[in-house]
């Protein structure tokens, strides 16, 4: 059976036709074109698949679209301003080399832009805490944490 799923995703209304079992990942992939949002291991383990459902980091992996009808989803390409500038978190991991093959990028950016929302100055154990659930397998975070550090003290400053 196919529905109508609605919802604003990087501040754009957008519907599509669907079955009721598509993930919201998939819908955000295949039926957006926004690929930015990886698919990494489909069990809510990796943390690839992270946006933002109503301001709460969730694995888009692990939502239905359907649950997501009417909400404002973020994806790490609403992250990057209308003129193309960079997120500061964004610009912190590519600054402090808090990325290496780029494929748990954008779930340990969004992951991490949500704690700022919540924590505005993290420890660097409340930073680890946050990213528990984002797996990288090619940095050992050591410069995830610094660039999350680094971005904490740019958004205060412009708060």
């Amino acid at each position: 059976m196919t529905v109508t799923v609605s919802m604003t995703l990087n501040g754009q209304a957008v519907a599509h036709a669907i079955e009721e079992r598509t993930l919201l990942v998939t819908y955000i992939r295949d039926l957006c074109r926004l690929t930015g949002t990886h698919i990494g291991c489909d069990t809510s383990q990796c943390g690839a698949c992270t946006v933002h459902l109503d301001g709460k980091a969730v694995k888009s992996c692990n939502v239905l679209a359907l649950q997501a009808e009417g909400a404002h989803v973020t994806t790490i390409e609403g992250l990057v301003s209308s003129d193309g500038t960079l997120h500061p978190m964004q610009e912190a991991f590519k600054t402090h080399h808090g990325l290496q093959c780029g494929y748990c990028t954008p779930g340990m950016v969004m992951s991490a832009v949500h704690l700022l929302k919540i924590i505005e100055q993290p420890t660097e154990e409340q930073i680890r805490d946050q990213l528990d659930g984002n797996l990288c397998r090619c940095t050992g975070y050591h410069n995830i944490i610094k660039a999350v550090k680094e971005a904490s003290k740019i958004m205060a400053k412009q708060a």
